[in-house]
């Protein structure tokens, strides 16, 4: 049975069993760009950002949703997340450097990251950007002396920590005791943070933040998380802190498999803002206003990464390789991960799998292997395979390891496609080089 919970919502297949998406054949779009090659769908795009904008804002009027920019992001992209009223959470000068080329306004970008640069938030408070989240004591000292230096008084929100385990990798779990990043509260840090951001003479606190990690398939850990939160800082309502905001990160979930169920966006907002809303109520605290950062569950689903077979290595009694002509330099995840995806064959997606194999790139480490044992209709040099939910941190990890150049980013709608980056050249990974 074809897969289709993992696909982008205009994923088709047509009278020749081959893969359309946007109305685009997914063998056209290989023969026309190449491969490999991100096939982004514009149509799940949107219909993510408007999900979320429509589900949050219906409970919690005035939220505000920040797409994650660590997922991916490019200017077409930015250009997008602005007509559908999105804002952007960005962890980089470089990230919002393209925030800000895109078109988007400032004020509509929350700055993140555990090891912010000097030059860094400089450019964050010379820009204006809405928020700057603070993470550690060194950055709540830099910050208020270069918006001090700045003649600025520039709006922030401290992260914290609250202890609480999302049941996710490790490597992406972050909201526990032993993290980079944060504040943690068990340890007195959260409270000695805030109340050094009160006192700063060019800092304007404006509430909390917490991540807890991603993606996380569970709706407990964000109600538990945020009772916590808010409960602690109500503690500090006599000591001058107004949580005038307040936000649960991101983190939200998608299905890379067909046998995974992430809750609905629905599910996250309402176990969110009615866990806000009551423990509000019960504090007697006015309900701040809430700020949520989708990064992956809104361009994880729309991506599918196109690669076309090589090599074909069987070994009796032990294992098929199937080569392709990707691997670990434009996807890492399995490789970072243990991620595990769905493959297809895209012009053979009515044909039933049968034979057993296991996707390897062609860079060059024994651990470069994009799928163990997976079912594929008998396997050719020459055939497309597609591995959908590729939209989230794929691009956006993507290397040069082995000097090979990374693969184009293609946007389909109506039946045309159009590139929103091209594939780079060998030039390209040369032009940085000082001889």
């Amino acid at each position: 049975m074809f897969p289709l919970n993992v696909f982008p919502d205009t994923t088709k297949i047509d009278e020749q069993g081959q893969l359309t998406i946007g109305g685009c054949n997914t063998l056209d779009l290989a023969q026309e760009y190449g491969t490999p090659v991100y096939v982004f769908d514009e149509e799940t795009l949107r219909s993510r950002c408007r999900s979320f904008v429509r589900e949050f804002d219906q409970r919690a009027p005035g939220t505000q949703v920040l797409y994650a920019s660590k997922a991916y992001i490019n200017l077409a992209l930015v250009r997008i997340l602005n007509e559908e009223g999105l804002g952007l959470d960005v962890v980089s000068g470089g990230e919002l450097a393209v925030a800000l080329s895109g078109g988007l306004p400032a004020k509509r970008v929350d700055f993140h990251g555990n090891n912010k640069s000097p030059q860094e938030l400089a450019e964050a408070v010379a820009q204006g950007v809405g928020r700057v989240v603070v993470d550690s004591f060194h950055e709540l000292e830099l910050l208020n002396r270069i918006a001090s230096d700045a003649g600025k008084t520039q709006d922030i929100l401290i992260r914290v920590s609250p202890g609480i385990d999302p049941h996710t990798h490790a490597y992406t779990t972050t909201g526990i005791i032993d993290s980079k990043f944060g504040f943690a509260i068990q340890t007195g840090h959260a409270a000695e943070a805030i109340r050094q951001a009160l006192g700063a003479s060019h800092l304007q606190l404006r509430g909390l933040h917490f991540h807890l990690g991603s993606p996380i398939f569970e709706l407990e850990p964000y109600r538990a998380a945020t009772d916590l939160v808010l409960r602690f800082a109500a503690e500090f309502r006599e000591e001058g802190l107004n949580l005038q905001e307040f936000s649960p990160g991101g983190g939200f979930a998608i299905a890379y498999t067909r046998d995974q169920q992430p809750p609905a966006v629905s599910e996250y907002a309402e176990a969110i803002v009615s866990t806000m809303n009551a423990t509000c109520a019960d504090l007697g605290m006015p309900r701040p206003k809430l700020i949520v950062e989708p990064g992956r569950s809104i361009v994880g689903p729309a991506g599918v990464a196109l690669y076309c077979i090589g090599a074909i290595k069987e070994i009796p009694g032990v294992r098929k390789y199937v080569s392709v002509d990707g691997g670990m330099g434009d996807n890492i995840r399995p490789a970072l991960y243990q991620a595990a995806y769905e493959v297809v064959s895209a012009g053979k997606a009515t044909v039933e799998p049968d034979d057993l194999v296991t996707i390897a790139g062609k860079y060059c480490e024994s651990g470069d292997v994009l799928a163990w044992d997976v079912m594929l209709p008998t396997p050719e040099t020459g055939d497309i395979i597609a591995i959908p939910a590729a939209g989230a941190y794929c691009p956006s990890m993507a290397s040069n390891y082995n000097l090979n150049p990374r693969p184009p980013i293609v946007l389909v709608k109506d039946g045309k496609s159009r590139l929103i980056r091209r594939r780079e050249s060998y030039q390209d990974m040369m032009l940085c080089d000082v001889v």
